[in-house]
């Protein structure tokens, strides 16, 4: 994909491999330090400052066994929620965003004193409303879809666990880096973007660790598709009565057992496309997927750009310009 560096799109994507290099996980010791004290964190914000680095936060701790109480909704949702006990991390990468803003000043005014936020940009509402906010050093992506700071959101929220459990995730970012860069430069096999360029519908089925979530969200905003995520094995319980045989289903890194029932339900019967982006070989076209402690998921988010991205390549788009999608989905 490097040959169209020159889209921003593109740019940006590939500049995500030394937003991993030069990540400083001191930046969220003393945010760590307030939550270990609470014992409970919640998670905030909308689209993509939400989806992975909030369920990549929670699955990372729950894997690990982290004696802490983990929780994500948006914003408005939360506006029903008892949030005393928490820490509350609110996201937003242009820091304007109107659910998550109105969530906070709901929380100021109840003198909460334990908000905190993550944003793309200095002196917004969100960087002067919140206790403190960490502001991202990848700088303002020029494409409307976010790619390298969705990233360092999920670094920034994972960095708070590096500094509750051992890990070697801080030791492994040049190793993660060079891995991403890897990543980006492979190859996709054009029979797979043939297949998603005329796909009528693109599922996501994966773990709800935000990876295929997000990638659903991307192929709406890159490949100007229409999407859906199945979360866990979804896709294995009626999914297929809607479906018809140009769609395409990407499983992100399924159970080898469930292979045979795959290969059934979406070939057999319906004619479908199945494609397995994943760490090891399958009976179905597969796209690679590096393995590494802290960052298999954000690896396996890249693998996907790359496959949107020469999707949409081949469909003509403009990939820094979808025709109705907005930078800030909803500015206050």
């Amino acid at each position: 994909m490097r040959k169209n560096a020159d889209i921003a799109l593109v740019s940006e994507m590939l500049e995500t491999a030394n937003v991993i290099r030069n990540f400083d996980f001191s930046r969220t010791a003393a945010l760590a330090a307030e939550i270990r004290k609470a014992g409970r964190v919640f998670m905030t914000g909308e689209g993509s400052s939400r989806i992975l680095p909030a369920h990549n936060f929670i699955s990372t701790a729950m894997g690990l066994g982290v004696d802490l109480a983990t929780a994500t909704e948006g914003s408005y949702q939360a506006m029903d929620y008892d949030l005393a006990a928490y820490v509350v991390l609110a996201a937003s990468n242009s820091g304007k965003t109107k659910e998550t803003l109105t969530l906070v000043r709901k929380l100021n005014a109840l003198q909460h004193g334990r908000v905190f936020g993550v944003t793309a940009a200095a002196g917004t509402p969100l960087d002067q409303e919140t206790r403190d906010c960490i502001v991202l050093s990848c700088g303002w992506e020029k494409a409307v879809a976010a790619t390298k700071s969705v990233v360092e959101q999920a670094l920034v929220y994972q960095s708070i666990l590096a500094h509750l459990v051992p890990c070697r995730w801080e030791q492994d970012k040049i190793k993660a880096a060079v891995l991403a860069e890897s990543v980006m430069s492979a190859d996709v096999p054009p029979a797979i973007v043939d297949k998603l360029a005329a796909a009528g519908t693109i599922f996501l089925s994966g773990r709800n660790n935000g990876v295929a979530e997000e990638l659903a969200l991307k192929t709406n905003e890159i490949v100007r598709k229409p999407s859906r995520y199945l979360e866990g094995t979804l896709a294995l319980h009626g999914i297929e009565e809607i479906m018809t045989a140009r769609d395409v289903v990407v499983f992100l890194d399924p159970p080898e057992t469930e292979f045979a029932m795959m290969e059934k339900i979406f070939i057999q019967n319906i004619g479908a496309t199945v494609v397995v982006l994943g760490p090891k070989a399958t009976p179905f076209p597969t796209i690679f997927t590096p393995q590494l402690d802290g960052y298999s998921n954000v690896l396996a988010l890249m693998a996907g750009w790359n496959l949107l991205a020469e999707t949409g390549l081949k469909l003509g788009f403009d990939l820094d310009k979808p025709a109705r999608a907005r930078k800030v989905g909803n500015a206050l």
